[in-house]
């Protein structure tokens, strides 16, 4: 299966960044990808947090979410896309959802963000529950690949892969492929970013794709990219540091079962809590 990650610098302009998205997404789609997926906050960087109440959509209804269907479907993409605000019952809170589009343009699967990231290093901070609702359930589900293999595939967000628990319980259900659309940091990303996605294909023998943001953007923030995707030996199959951009890679279901012969490590497995 081919993929692409999407690498954008989003900024504060909703139309701005949609408009840099269906670009990239035509790249994606004209270097033949079938799986696309957008990174974390892809439709805002704004000025303040509370700037994700004013674009946040119902669940099923909005601008974005035709967008993305209609990309999807035009574009013939089976297409994640990254985070987007949609509502809940309290006005002043939204979750930070992942949505997952078929080539038909239909949502197949939603994932709200379980963890959320808190960071203050006396001249950074971040508080993403002061507008956050974390997410419940881990959400997985299944893309039968133009190569003849269901691909089961889990459903993450940047702050979530520091918690191994979550992509654990995505092995016991028998996934090959985990997400994990981000928009690290410069200064956590420089320091874990890697190291925590390798470590996270390499303990699950999973594959591993992280779409990113990468770069200044128009709100002062750093992010520090470095779309990746990682094979499950922990192998980087492709990447690329800054700056908008496609990272392409080739999965092969071949490569998953050799490498999960080799070494049984989840068949291994004698701690169950």
């Amino acid at each position: 299966m081919k993929l692409a990650l999407i690498q954008m610098v989003s900024s504060h302009s909703l139309a701005d960044n949609l408009a840099q998205a269906d670009q990239l997404l035509q790249n994606a789609a004209h270097a033949g990808a079938e799986l696309a997926v957008l990174p974390e906050y892809f439709c805002l960087m704004g000025h303040h947090d509370r700037d994700k109440l004013l674009i946040a959509e119902d669940f099923g209804a909005g601008a974005m979410q035709s967008f993305l269907a209609e990309r999807a479907r035009t574009l013939g993409l089976w297409l994640v896309a990254g985070t987007l605000p949609l509502r809940t019952v309290a006005q002043d809170r939204v979750f930070n959802s992942s949505l997952v589009f078929n080539p038909a343009g239909e949502c197949i699967a939603r994932y709200d963000k379980i963890h959320l990231f808190r960071f203050d290093n006396g001249t950074e901070s971040y508080d993403e529950a002061r507008v956050l609702q974390r997410g419940e359930q881990p959400v997985h589900f299944d893309l039968p690949s133009r190569d003849g293999h269901t691909w089961r595939i889990g459903l993450s967000v940047c702050y979530d892969l520091r918690f191994p628990e979550l992509y654990r319980a995505y092995a016991k259900q028998g996934v090959d492929l985990l997400l994990v659309p981000s928009a690290f940091t410069h200064t956590t990303g420089e320091a874990h970013w890697e190291i925590l996605l390798r470590a996270r294909a390499i303990e699950n023998l999973a594959f591993v794709a992280a779409a990113a943001q990468g770069g200044e953007h128009s709100n002062g923030r750093r992010t520090w990219g470095q779309s990746m995707a990682v094979g499950p030996w922990g192998d980087v199959l492709a990447q690329c540091h800054t700056g908008p951009g496609v990272v392409s890679a080739e999965l092969l279901p071949a490569c998953l079962s050799q490498r999960r012969n080799q070494l049984p490590a989840l068949q291994h497995r004698v701690l169950d809590w």
